[in-house]
């Protein structure tokens, strides 16, 4: 499960029961490859204090909110900064606790796509003898030819095998600046999934399932129109607020409904 390291305390311990993993939400990289660091002590230490492993999570996110495929394409063609990195997380998994690495490097430029593999596979080589292991996020491709900035830098085959797992990124198809439809539609999950399995082992492949909805405002207006994220028992609360009844789209599996907001 991911989480921020500021979840709600109760959320969180009403939760790590069910769960095998946390990733608190993330680190960042500096461009002289030195880590951005997060605040993650009291989450760690709840999660080992359940039997939860930790993992640290690496991202290019930057402070606005987006993924930096300029970010990701320094340090995958530097050989000093990589080194520096590569010695940050193992000081600070080694320090933190941690008991293994998700790497999140999304939008990463096609011409970079078996340097991202080969970092992968460089972290799992330094890590695995330390005990810990690797995972690498994949954007949810259908095919390996998929157009798109998000999905040319992944190469599912070769990062499938520099990583000790990995984990779909099946979620996000509604999404906060995205027209209203379901978070993870399982046509579209299944589509992912059916080609993933083409590519690597099923053994190293876990799926993403997201825990929210969104609240969007209609009519919708690209580039305009923004959703709220919301959690699942506050949306059926809300649609009980506004006496309407929930419905399920057959197609997405997905449950939804519209209400006017009371002024």
């Amino acid at each position: 499960g991911y989480a921020y390291p500021y979840i709600n305390q109760t959320l969180l311990r009403t939760t790590l029961p069910y769960l095998s993993f946390t990733v608190p939400f993330t680190y960042g990289i500096k461009k002289d490859g030195t880590l951005v660091m997060l605040d993650d002590e009291k989450l760690i230490g709840l999660s080992l204090d359940y039997g939860i492993l930790p993992y640290m999570h690496l991202s290019t996110l930057t402070e606005d909110g987006g993924f930096s495929n300029e970010l990701a394409s320094l340090v995958l063609n530097n050989e000093e900064i990589q080194s520096r990195l590569a010695e940050e997380i193992l000081l600070n998994m080694r320090a933190k606790g941690y008991r293994g690495l998700d790497i999140d490097f999304e939008f990463v430029f096609e011409e970079d796509a078996l340097k991202y593999a080969d970092f992968i596979r460089r972290m799992r080589d330094l890590l695995n003898p330390e005990g810990y292991e690797v995972i690498a996020a994949l954007a949810p491709k259908t095919s390996a030819e998929q157009e798109g900035l998000l999905y040319r830098g992944h190469n599912y085959r070769a990062i499938g095998e520099a990583a000790n797992a990995t984990l779909l990124m099946t979620y996000e198809w509604g999404y906060t600046y995205g027209p209203p439809m379901a978070v993870a539609p399982l046509n579209r999950v299944r589509e992912v999934v059916e080609y993933a399995v083409t590519e690597i082992p099923v053994e190293r492949i876990f799926m993403g399932i997201p825990n929210y909805g969104y609240v969007w405002p209609l009519p919708f207006e690209q580039g305009i129109t923004q959703a709220t994220t919301i959690g699942n028992e506050y949306a059926v609360s809300l649609a009980r607020q506004n006496g309407v009844s929930i419905q399920f789209d057959e197609l997405g599996q997905s449950p939804w409904f519209e209400h006017t907001e009371q002024t």
